[in-house]
């Protein structure tokens, strides 16, 4: 491996044009290849992003010997397939929330992962954002005493249309893989995997979930109480409650810059930490630096907890009347 980690983008869509460009703010990292099915859409990226090399089939940068990681942004069912052969290949991984579209097909990628001793991580940035550090410091010093309630919610207006992804099951579509996966990943952070979750919610007439409300069950009294939606806007706050004050985290809180901490018997305490770039930097930072060092997984967003998520994700889902699958055709 060379001294500067080389990265390969798979799937040059939204989330890859605005992730890209935060690698001109990591240092020992730069991003060399894209991967599309069509040639013309990954040369169009390359040009643009001043990529090296274009590929129109994944199955070409699986192979491209100096491509050291793999940042997969492909719709969620397409995950799971070319996660395996990614690491077959000996590809460390950054793969876009949510992880997998089941519960089965994360699983599968976790084991093969640990069995091969390549580096895996979901890129859920809520967890290395600046602020979130900073809210997970004062929690762990114990500013707010012991954590018993997790409030959050996450949600846009979107106008329906079955050819859209969003909308589309095949591709994974509906409220709780796009956007429900940061409200329980936030959850599940500060207060572990609950016993159980108890979901309500509409479809859309793709089967698709339009909305989503969500009730984690500690069996102890603790709860976490979470909302999401592409049938209306929310603000995109969270309040993490404890036993001697809480902590809002300001809109949107899946990227926020600023949090209040509120204790008793004294004023509010604003604290504001901006993001390097623009915020997607620190999860490169941390694959980065975890492929250099050698390491498997990283402990700020750990695999366990990438099957925990996924796990009450799909659980929720089911309850709704939803049932996602993988695509295994992705890579022919």
């Amino acid at each position: 491996m060379s001294t500067q980690i080389r990265w390969g983008v798979v799937g040059p869509g939204r989330i890859a044009e605005k992730v890209v460009e935060d690698f001109a703010v990591v240092d020992g990292a730069r991003a060399v290849a894209v991967a599309s099915r069509s040639q013309a859409r990954a040369d169009d990226f390359a040009a643009r992003h001043g990529l090296d090399r274009a590929y129109g089939s994944y199955k070409e940068i699986l192979a491209d010997p100096d491509v050291d990681v793999l940042y997969v942004a492909t719709p969620h069912p397409q995950h799971h397939a070319i996660a395996l052969a990614a690491l077959r290949a000996g590809k460390a991984l950054l793969v876009e929330k949510s992880f997998t579209a089941t519960t089965p097909g994360a699983a599968e990628v976790i084991d093969l992962a640990r069995e091969t001793g390549v580096f895996v991580m979901e890129a859920m940035w809520t967890r290395f954002q600046p602020a979130v550090v900073a809210m997970r410091e004062l929690i762990a010093d114990g500013a707010i005493g012991e954590v018993r309630s997790v409030q959050a919610d996450l949600g846009v207006t979107r106008e329906y249309d079955p050819a859209d992804r969003l909308f589309d099951l095949a591709l994974g579509g509906g409220a709780l893989l796009d956007l429900g996966v940061y409200v329980v990943s936030f959850a599940q952070m500060l207060l572990g995997t609950p016993e159980r979750v108890v979901a309500a919610g509409s479809l859309f007439p793709s089967g698709a979930d339009a909305e989503a409300a969500l009730l984690l069950d500690y069996a102890d009294g603790r709860t976490a109480t979470l909302t999401t939606s592409l049938r209306n806007a929310l603000p995109g706050q969270a309040r993490v409650f404890g036993t001697a004050g809480w902590i809002d985290v300001l809109p949107r809180f899946h990227h926020p810059e600023t949090i209040v901490l509120h204790r008793a018997g004294a004023d509010p305490e604003t604290i504001t930490r901006p993001p390097l770039g623009a915020g997607y930097s620190h999860e490169l930072i941390a694959v980065t630096e975890g492929v250099r060092e050698g390491r498997q997984e990283s402990d700020v967003m750990p695999l366990a907890d990438t099957l925990a998520v996924q796990r009450l994700l799909n659980d929720a889902a089911e309850q709704l009347g939803v049932r996602h699958a993988e695509d295994p055709a992705v890579l022919t």
